[in-house]
């Protein structure tokens, strides 16, 4: 049983990764109902927070079914870091999580994200901010460090740790590297082994199937993965691995049927949380990764992203599992490369 704080999980739980413009109640949902043992929200800034701005106090939206869930904020002052963490705690989450990751130079520029790992005692200091003005479990994300020159998490991981956190999400790749090349798991390894380190470490980077999951269990020795571009329109994957690490066997791609299923449900949460034109517009950036794998889908893509009602698009969706009633999916493989997002 891993625990963060009193939050009590299972033996190795599956996270979902927070990702900006996709990490939405609507995706949750579905990656709830698929296997995801515990998710957050977007990240959200501090200072959008303080300001009242709408977008970010949208992303406080959660609901009881997702628990546990927990609230990502970022930023780089501390004042507005501690505010933020008390408006968050008004929203009643299981949790407070830090991005100390994000790459993306709109929010290293106003050094917050991962432009924090430049200075271990501002991200010292922020996080102590934070921790000493909520009650609740407060987490880290974070990556290996800001270059190849400066992979500082071994002793980022042990200053975080004496300053109250309660669990630590490590990406394996550092800024400078943003989603390229392959992710380094072996410095999470050397966190994990650290006979200082009593929290929980969990790994995240390119996990993109079953089987690479279960390498990196046994390999890394973490105490559970996060999992972020791999739900991407394919929420499956966390029930296929823990079916995997449990059986050694693989469950079955899901079918078309499955598919359309899904699609309708995320719709339908999409469509309750943001209103229907909102809702529907939403939608349509996810529709090209749920139907990847169907040959000559361009067409039936195409209606998807310009009718307007829930009716049109169950039509779409009905002659969709029509004409590929019977097609056989392949198991999926992530092109991690080309699938980006902004995350920590």
């Amino acid at each position: 049983m891993v625990k963060i704080g009193n939050i009590q999980l299972s033996d190795f739980p599956l996270l979902l990764a927070p990702m900006e413009d996709v990490s939405d109640p609507p995706f949750r949902a579905v990656c709830k109902a698929n296997g995801a043992d515990l998710m957050y929200t977007e990240f959200i800034s501090s200072e959008g927070l303080i300001r009242d701005a709408i977008k970010s106090r949208q992303k406080l939206d959660i609901f009881d079914y997702e628990r546990p869930i927990g609230i990502q904020i970022f930023g780089g002052d501390e004042e507005a870091m501690a505010m933020s963490a008390k408006i968050v705690e008004a929203v009643n989450p299981d949790l407070v999580d830090i991005n100390f990751g994000c790459p993306v130079k709109k929010v290293v520029t106003k050094g917050a994200g991962a432009a924090v790992l430049k200075d271990v005692e501002v991200m010292v200091k922020l996080t102590e901010a934070v921790v000493r003005s909520t009650s609740l479990p407060v987490t880290v994300k974070t990556r290996l460090g800001w270059d190849e020159n400066t992979k500082n998490i071994e002793q980022v991981a042990e200053r975080l740790q004496d300053v109250g956190i309660k669990a630590l999400a490590i990406h394996g790749r550092t800024r400078s590297q943003l989603y390229k090349g392959e992710a380094d798991w072996t410095l999470i390894a050397k966190v994990k082994d650290n006979p200082r380190i009593h929290i929980p470490i969990f790994g995240n980077g390119d996990i993109d199937s079953a089987e690479k999951a279960l390498e990196y269990k046994n390999r890394y020795g973490v105490d559970g993965i996060m999992i972020g571009r791999a739900a991407i329109g394919y929420p499956w994957v966390f029930n296929e691995i823990k079916h995997f690490l449990k059986t050694g066997g693989h469950l079955q791609p899901p079918t078309i049927t499955q598919r359309v299923e899904v699609i309708r449900q995320h719709l339908h949460h999409s469509v309750q949380w943001k209103g229907l034109i909102a809702g529907v517009n939403e939608m349509r950036r996810h529709y090209t990764n749920y139907l990847k794998g169907l040959p000559n889908i361009k067409e039936y893509r195409l209606k998807l992203v310009t009718v307007k009602s829930v009716e049109e698009i169950d039509e779409v969706l009905d002659e969709i599992e029509r004409v590929y009633s019977g097609h056989q999916f392949e198991r999926r493989m992530v092109d991690m490369e080309t699938m980006a997002y902004s995350c920590g």
